[in-house]
This record gives structure tokens, sequence and C-alpha cells, in this order.
């Protein structure tokens, strides 16, 4: 434990935007096909360095399996909060969950050109101490971490509904299970919060069958998969109320409050409309009175295209679907990024005015159909997917895969690992950075990226920003 709070921790937004740039970022690689570990690259973002979008070091896993998909610190700006925060913690470790194996890695990262493996919690003790599986969403809470998960108990994760639940942030023992009551929340995804106002905002994807061998076409044109978002009383741990976006809106997932604790409303993605195959973004708000309220605000059509360009999921349907996959809010609440993974897509939003967001950046690269090349002339793999923004807002990270059997009902064949890096303009606008281009090891795919210091999708914050 520190005798002072981690320099890394910040009151605000706006004192986090005004922190030294990232150095190096954290990126997850995992083994489509089992045959090889999963690993953590640690990766020199510093355009300064020689070794510039270079990998430094890896931390590879002593199992096969696991398949990494989200992780997240054990620690962060969230443990400054008043009321319930450990302020003398330190932003040290990546807690590392195995989508697939339901095991979970903490990984050391305090000299990060060293990282090790600090301690492995095996999926029994997951099992046993929560009844849940396929832990998922990693967050900071200001008194521990918080983990979702995508399945509940069973060997088929569907005997009971998937949660929440908490380890210690600093034995990192499991807890226990977070809700007292769920409501009609049956499925889980992502989830965030606002720490001062007391409340949390939780997501829908599906349940292991329909997602772990690749996409049900049948649930999906039938909107079985997750349609809702839940509304909890943070400190009660109950589900206050619960908005069906509507049941053709399928798969609601990542969940992106405004950072400015002040501000009352955030957005969702919804990955397809099935009755037109449009993506979608909704911004939701708290009333006055304390009830939430939704709106869909961002819309995405297909693309025509010519059946025979289209992996056999899509052909029948002659058009590429958006496919949003990931968004992700700039520190200072003002451009909101949407990942078109289909389409092979980056858009970028100006939402100061949230019910109003305007197209303000777009960056074409990949895609089932349009396959763009980077500037640097290399094939781009898949599509835009998993996205993370630095802390001042001036650089926008992203990697291609999915989920491996997602990926390969898509994107038929090995595309390969990627992740780039797209440069915003101070009133909007991307453009890709040609010479950084990160090579993974073959074999492997890259999923999420934590950056150096925190980022905009790691940090909650509890205090306001000054104005400007």
């Amino acid at each position: 434990m520190n005798v002072r709070p981690d320099p890394t921790f910040y009151p605000s937004p706006k004192i986090a935007m005004e922190a030294p740039a990232e150095t190096l970022a954290f990126t997850l690689m995992l083994s489509p096909d089992f045959s090889q570990p999963d690993g953590l690259a640690v990766v020199d973002v510093d355009p300064k360095s020689e070794t510039y979008g270079q990998i430094l070091h890896t931390v590879m896993m002593p199992n096969t399996g696991d398949e990494f998909h989200h992780f997240g610190w054990n620690a962060c700006s969230s443990a400054l909060s008043p009321l319930s925060g450990h302020a003398f913690l330190e932003r040290r470790y990546l807690i590392v969950p195995g989508i697939r194996s339901s095991r979970i890695y903490i990984i050391d990262v305090k000299e990060p050109l060293k990282a090790k493996i600090h301690k492995i919690i095996e999926p029994e003790e997951v099992f046993e101490k929560t009844g849940y599986s396929r832990p998922h969403t990693i967050h900071c809470g200001p008194e521990g971490i918080y983990v979702s998960t995508l399945g509940g108990g069973g060997e088929d994760g569907t005997d009971g509904p998937p949660g929440i639940f908490i380890m210690d942030c600093e034995t990192f023992e499991i807890i226990g299970r977070y809700e007292i009551e769920r409501g009609v929340q049956s499925k889980h995804y992502d989830f965030w919060w606002n720490l001062p106002r007391d409340y949390m905002v939780s997501s829908e994807w599906a349940l292991p069958p329909q997602f772990e061998n690749g996409i049900v076409a049948e649930d999906l044109l039938s909107n079985k998969y997750g349609h809702k978002i839940h509304f909890w009383d943070l400190r009660a741990r109950t589900n206050i109320q619960t908005i069906d976006l509507g049941e053709n809106y399928q798969m609601a997932l990542e969940i992106r409050p405004a950072h400015d604790p002040v501000k009352q409303h955030g957005f969702v993605g919804v990955v397809v409309d099935t009755t037109n195959l449009e993506g979608a973004i909704f911004t939701w708000w708290r009333n006055p009175d304390g009830t939430f309220d939704a709106k869909k605000t961002i819309t995405i059509p297909p693309q025509p295209a010519d059946p025979e360009d289209l992996p056999p999921l899509l052909a029948g349907f002659g058009a590429v679907p958006a496919l949003v996959t990931d968004i992700d809010l700039s520190l200072d609440d003002r451009f909101l990024y949407v990942a078109c993974w289909g389409q092979g897509e980056m858009h970028q939003y100006d939402v100061s005015d949230p019910m109003n967001p305007k197209l303000s950046g777009k960056v074409e690269i990949g895609g089932i159909v349009t396959k763009t090349k980077h500037p640097n002339g290399k094939d781009f793999g898949y599509g835009p997917q998993m996205v993370e923004i630095s802390r001042d807002g001036k650089r926008v990270y992203w990697t291609n895969s999915l989920y491996s059997t997602w990926d390969d009902q898509f994107y038929p064949g090995e595309r390969g690992a990627a992740m780039v890096m797209a440069r915003a303009g101070e009133n909007g606008g991307l453009e890709l950075e040609q010479d950084f281009w990160v090579e993974f090891p073959d074999g492997y795919r890259s999923h999420q990226i934590r950056l150096e210091g925190g980022d905009c999708s790691t940090d909650s914050f509890c205090y306001p920003s000054a104005p400007a």
C-alpha cells in the first residue's frame, strides 16, 4: 500500500486529461483455436521511441483455452471516493478473465517490461463462491473489483441468471455476488456507474449457448438476444428500473456513462436492428424524479452488397450491417467513437448535445466487403473492434477481433491480429497514423486495450470537472 494516492488516480476527468501522455499499452492476445496459451502484450506507444509500435514484452499463460476478452485494473480513480474509497491503493495489477474457461489471472505490471503473473483464480473457485461463470467485464470500484459474468451455473451456464461478483482489491479473494434483488435481469454484458449519484447501469448480450459456438441465427431472427438495460441502486444492490429498448434491438452491449459525475446521461450501443439491419446508439438519461429514459439517437444503415461477397450468414440479406460491437466516450464527454465491425469503419460523433449526435469524423479500414487497407498498405483483417481513447482525447487505438467463433462466421479464414491508432482533431476528425502498426505473433488475434495510467473506459471519477 502507498502512503500517498497513486499519481494516476485523478479526482476529475479534466485533471486526467491534463496528465502525461501514455507511453505503453497493454493488449490482450488470444489463440482462437486454443492451441496456444493466451497472453498479454506490452506495446510501445511512445512516438519518440525507436521501438514505437512494437511489442516490448509478453506474458503468456500456463493454460490453453481461456479466450481472453475484456480486462481491467485492480484500482483506478474511483479509489478517491470520499465515502468508500481506498485512496492508498496502487494501479498495479491487471485483472484478466478467461471468458471461455472462467479462470482469472492477476498480472503484476508495476514494472511493465517485467510484467508477470501474480495469482491465478481457478474456475472452481468462481463457481463455488458466486454460482456464476464466464467472467467478462472488470471495473475497479472504490472498495473492490467488480466482475460481470455472462453465464450462470451448470455446464452450459444456464443454471440461473448471470450477474456481478466482487473481489477484494488487495488480496484478490472472491467476496461474493453483488445482487440483492435483480428484478427481471436474466442476461448480462457490460456495466458502469455514476459513483456520486449512487446508480449503476448494466446491459445484455446473450447466454453462453447463444455465443460460445457462434451466433445462433434462429435466435437472432427470433429476437432472443439481449435488448434491455437495467438501472441499479448501487449501494443497495437492487434493480430499480429496466428499460426494454425494443426486442428488435438485438444485443445491447457497451455502457458508456458521461465521465463528469454532474452529468446524468450516457450511451449504449446496439449491434443490429433485426427489422432493417441498422446499427444503433441509444442515449439514456436520468429524470429529475430519479427515473430513467432512453431514446435512439444514432442509426447506421446497412450497405448493399453482392451476396457472393458475403459470408453465408449474411448472403441472404444482400447487405452488410454495421455490427456496432464497441463504443467509447472521450473524457471531456464530447466525442463518442463507434466501431462498425462489419462495415470496416470507425465513426466519431460529436455528442456535446447527447440527444443530437453529429458525425464528425470517420475512418475506413478492413470490412467484410470493402477490405480497406491501412495507409501503410497492409491488410487490416476483420474490422475495427475494441476501441480505446487516450486521456487527452488525441489518440484513438483499436484492434480487430470480436470473439473467435464470431470472427470465423463473419470473416471466414484467418485474418491476423492488428492494432492501429488514429489521431483525433481538436474539433473533430480522424486520421490513421501511418507509422503505427502492431505486429502480433502468428496464430493470435487481438482484443481489448488498456493504456498506461488509465484510459476512457477504465476510470470512474468522483469529483466534477471545473468549468472551462
